[in-house]
């Protein structure tokens, strides 16, 4: 993985002028284009779009000093219209092209990436990979922005709005794995940014031939293999930090990769306020 994505690197440097069609791009190193902006937003702190624009307009900015017309540079890196480019180009470096033409600044440059795996080894990861058969989903959906770190807003109050005899009914309604109440993510923007809208279930997960009652939203699954991480410590600290190490150890460790799907916390045990919990988290995989 972390050979991957250096070689994805050079190739956005190669094309930096170029239309960017990461799914090309990554089927051409041997991955698939979801794994690999996951894994880039999950390593470099940033989407891949982001980055390409940082960079086109870091090597930009030499361009703007000196005479040439300003639509050709806007064009050399992607861009239809000087307009466009004036606003990328502000959006990346706080100040509009005629400042650096008029003072050659400040501009913020972002550097080429460079990914390295540092290797630990004392907090072992504790996963296990399952092929699970088909299941559904079930449950009170909602659409929620995607945010990184603290807890959720948006999903707690759409949480706080169920009553306490509705979490007591989805738990009968539960048959299979993952078991108990589950809080499932689906239609994440694959490059992860922060902000953007995904899906928000509530839920549990039943069999493919269970009765699901009308008043509840679906989300069925196909037979597949999982990757499944168990966490235990302050919520949701522990349970972030699960997410994170997952992309800087485990898949850039093990011959897997993350397939399109939801990711599913199931909440195993808790103290009264939340402040701690045991939970597992699912990730939908395939073989590298």
């Amino acid at each position: 993985m972390i050979e991957f994505l250096n070689r994805l690197v050079d190739e956005i440097e190669r094309r930096l002028g170029d239309d960017l069609d990461v799914d090309t791009i990554a089927r051409g190193l041997g991955t698939t284009g979801y794994h690999a902006r996951r894994m880039f937003s999950s390593l470099a702190g940033m989407p891949v779009s982001e980055y390409v624009r940082r960079r086109r307009m870091t090597i930009a900015a030499s361009d703007l000093v000196g005479d040439e017309d300003l639509l050709t540079i806007a064009v050399r890196y992607g861009y239809g219209s000087a307009e466009a480019f004036g606003r990328a180009f502000r959006a990346v470096h706080g100040v509009s092209h005629g400042d650096v033409r008029r003072d050659g600044g400040p501009l913020r440059s972002q550097p080429q990436l460079r990914f390295r795996l540092t290797v630990e080894g004392s907090l072992p990861m504790d996963a296990r990979i399952l092929n699970h058969h088909a299941f559904r989903l079930i449950g009170h959906a909602t659409r929620v922005p995607l945010s990184h770190e603290g807890v959720n807003a948006h999903i707690e109050r759409h949480i706080a709005s169920l009553p306490a005899s509705e979490h007591d009914r989805l738990k009968q309604l539960s048959g299979t794995e993952p078991s108990g109440l589950l809080q499932v993510s689906a239609d994440v923007d694959p490059d992860y940014v922060e902000g953007s809208e995904l899906t928000y279930l509530h839920g549990v997960a039943a069999d493919v031939d269970a009765d699901v009652p009308d008043d509840l939203d679906v989300i069925d699954m196909a037979a597949g293999e999982w990757v499944v991480f168990r966490t235990s410590g302050p919520h949701p600290a522990a349970l972030q930090e699960a997410y994170a190490a997952s992309a800087t150890e485990w898949f850039p460790s093990n011959p897997w990769r993350l397939r399109p799907g939801p990711s599913i916390v199931s909440v195993l045990d808790r103290a009264p306020d939340f402040s701690t919990a045991t939970c597992e988290l699912w990730f939908p995989i395939e073989r590298a």
